[in-house]
């Protein structure tokens, strides 16, 4: 039941006219607002220039191994890289690949030669299956789901609790199909929710029995350091609680500086058990010669240690946190009394997911492009596009400036609420 619910045909109607005359108005304004990705904006990118400077002499190009950084070699990245991010994931150095500057590009490759060799543990080439299945907790990010498409990978949809994937379905279906050979997984301040997993979900990751004896969970912690307050959530080891497990090459884990440095020039970082890493090196020494050395190198000096990373996303929080609270505020003063809508408050990440009431996402949408406000195609947040309920719209406050960010708030809660009038007259 909402507020507008309490209101007669003839009262909705009279307000649907109010809200349309300030639709039209803002249409007049030809406003260009794009909210589409989430995005660092120039000030967050401004944190970084300090890296342009840190090579200048030959001397600064030695690694810590004797060997010349703009040289060949080093398939899985540079000691001092691996030593780095190994504190930012809470794993072993040998349990590490440093690559290019994309993570997606990472889980990517690491799916196309699994359908083309299997990976460690495989009878045979996964494509060489019937069929290959891959669990998405839902909604969630769309860039994994392309992948599944791209590869002929067929997705299943799993909803999203407060504290991770629905467990209880997930263990049900990876236990009794073969077919299903992982899942997708954003276990800190999830893509688009904002969630962190629960160290009772990560257990259950870890323990839970598969069919398919080598099942994977793609572990993508691209946010694992992107806090928005001084109390961050938690998450719990998952590669150590495979191992506790008995189960220690059943994961691999994802994270990138994409939104730390440069997203165009970051660095990626893969983190498994020993066995995958050496299963894994060996094909990418037939793929490359080499990332490139230079740019890891450039990280380590800038980031120095863990300490300076969580130094530097203080910084990065300083200036996006406003833009989140400005969101929440918005959000609340133009729909927290209408009760047609709900929306996350998260702790970290980069984004806000906002359901509309069912039927209504694609509506807002659209109607938000035709004044001049592009959000996330409604459907994006799940597999094949497809929102079942047709409700949630991602949010991604981060790179408009204040002024533009509260424009385009401004816009989508007035297009909610003229889509929920309409729907409710038409009902």
């Amino acid at each position: 039941m909402t507020q507008l619910d309490g209101l007669t045909r003839e009262r909705m109607s009279e307000q649907l006219e109010l809200l349309m005359t300030k639709y039209r108005d803002i249409q007049s304004q030809g406003l260009q607002l794009d909210m589409s990705r989430g995005k660092p904006c120039a000030e967050q990118l401004d944190l970084s220039n300090g890296m342009m400077d840190v090579l200048t002499s030959r001397d600064n190009f030695k690694l810590q191994d004797g060997s010349d950084s703009r040289n060949y070699g080093g398939v899985d990245g540079i000691p001092e890289a691996k030593e780095l991010f190994s504190q930012m994931l809470g794993v072993s150095p040998k349990e590490m690949i440093i690559g290019g500057n994309s993570s997606l590009n990472m889980m990517h490759d690491t799916l196309a030669r699994a359908m083309l060799f299997g990976v460690l543990g495989s009878d045979v080439p996964w494509s060489k299956l019937p069929k290959v299945r891959f669990l998405c907790p839902s909604p969630g990010y769309d860039r994994h789901f392309a992948i599944c498409e791209l590869l002929g990978i067929e997705m299943i949809p799993v909803d999203m609790l407060q504290d991770g994937p629905d467990m209880d379905a997930v263990e049900h279906l990876v236990r009794n199909d073969e077919s299903i050979k992982g899942i997708w997984c954003v276990p800190k301040y999830s893509n688009p929710e904002g969630i962190t997993f629960s160290d009772a979900v990560v257990d259950r990751f870890a323990n839970m029995e598969t069919k398919a004896p080598d099942f994977r969970i793609m572990w993508d912690d691209a946010y694992t350091v992107h806090h928005l307050t001084d109390e961050p959530d938690g998450l719990k080891n998952i590669l150590e609680a495979c191992t506790a497990a008995g189960n220690p090459d059943r994961v691999f884990i994802y994270s990138s500086t994409s939104k730390v440095t440069f997203p165009g020039s970051g660095v990626a970082v893969m983190a498994a058990s020993e066995a995958n890493i050496g299963f894994i090196r060996k094909q990418l020494s037939a793929q490359t010669i080499g990332p490139d050395k230079q740019n890891q190198l450039r990280h380590v000096r800038l980031l120095r240690n863990m300490d300076g990373i969580e130094q530097h996303m203080k910084k990065h929080a300083a200036i996006i946190k406003p833009k989140f609270d400005t969101v929440l505020r918005m959000l609340e003063s133009e729909l927290g009394q209408l009760n047609i809508a709900s929306w996350s408050k998260p702790n970290g990440g980069y984004f806000i997911s906002l359901n509309t009431p069912d039927g209504c996402a694609k509506a807002v949408v659209n109607m938000a492009a035709a004044a001049g406000v592009v959000l996330t195609k409604a459907g994006a947040t799940y597999p094949y596009g497809n929102d079942p309920r047709d409700r949630n719209i991602r949010i991604a406050p981060t790179f408009p400036p204040m002024g533009e960010l509260e424009k385009a708030i401004e816009v989508l809660c007035l297009c909610l609420q003229i889509v929920s009038i309409k729907q409710l007259l038409q009902g």
